[in-house]
């Protein structure tokens, strides 16, 4: 039997690798329909739907703040053990206000920590950069490496991840975009303490600034070098 890919398949191939592929739901498996519907209400996510048939189905879809996925749950929509849903990311450009945000809605929130010299074995649980959680953000306050938990009434397991600056290629280059006001406003304040650095440097006022704001902001997203 040959095993030779013909022209044909190869052009359907990169066809197919072309189309886009957009990640919109993820199913988290709960025992309580309606006490997994409050808490994540509580998170104040957008409800998109709570839909029954009246006998034995019932799924309920929620949506985070300037998320492009949303979860689903409900009853008969997954033969998963509840709460076995782990290392669900959240990704946030303020991980302090982020957390500080739930704790304000009453939902218990780890302390920010982050990794130990990535070690993969330890007592806590598993997340990113391994299991050793050192409390406090990254020292260095590097994009990825800032971190907190928390869970919903069935055990299944979040964490905030703080990004501020992507890695080269994990955005389009030439899209800048932002999920909310509050987002938006944390991407000026970086600007305008980088700018301040620049200014400086360069020992006189940039007139400039907006120019310059905008170069840095939308480097920083797509990560590309940050204009000095």
């Amino acid at each position: 039997m040959s095993t030779e890919v013909s022209k044909d398949e190869e052009a359907k191939s990169a066809s197919a690798a072309d189309l886009d592929m957009k990640l919109e739901v993820v199913v988290i498996p709960v025992s309580d329909v309606d006490r997994a519907k409050e808490f994540y209400s509580r998170l104040g996510w957008r409800l998109d739907a709570d839909y029954d048939n009246g006998k034995d189905f019932r799924v309920i879809q929620f949506t985070p703040p300037g998320s492009g996925c949303s979860v689903i749950f409900g009853k008969n929509v997954t033969a998963a053990a509840p709460g076995s849903a782990q290392g669900l990311y959240l990704i946030v450009s303020d991980i302090e206000a982020a957390r500080a945000n739930l704790l304000r809605r009453g939902i218990q929130v780890s302390e920010v920590f982050h990794g130990g010299a990535d070690v993969y074995s330890g007592p806590d649980e598993p997340y990113l950069f391994g299991r050793i959680r050192v409390n406090g953000p990254d020292p260095e306050h590097r994009s990825y490496r800032s971190f907190a938990s928390f869970n919903d009434p069935d055990g299944n397991g979040w964490l905030f991840q703080e990004i501020t600056a992507r890695l080269p290629g994990r955005i389009d280059a030439k899209a800048t975009t932002f999920a909310s006001a509050s987002e938006l406003a944390s991407a000026f304040r970086r600007a305008e303490s980088a700018h301040g650095e620049h200014e400086k440097r360069t020992g006189q006022r940039d007139g400039n600034w907006p120019d310059w704001y905008a170069a840095y902001m939308v480097a920083e997203q797509s990560g590309k070098e940050l204009p000095q």
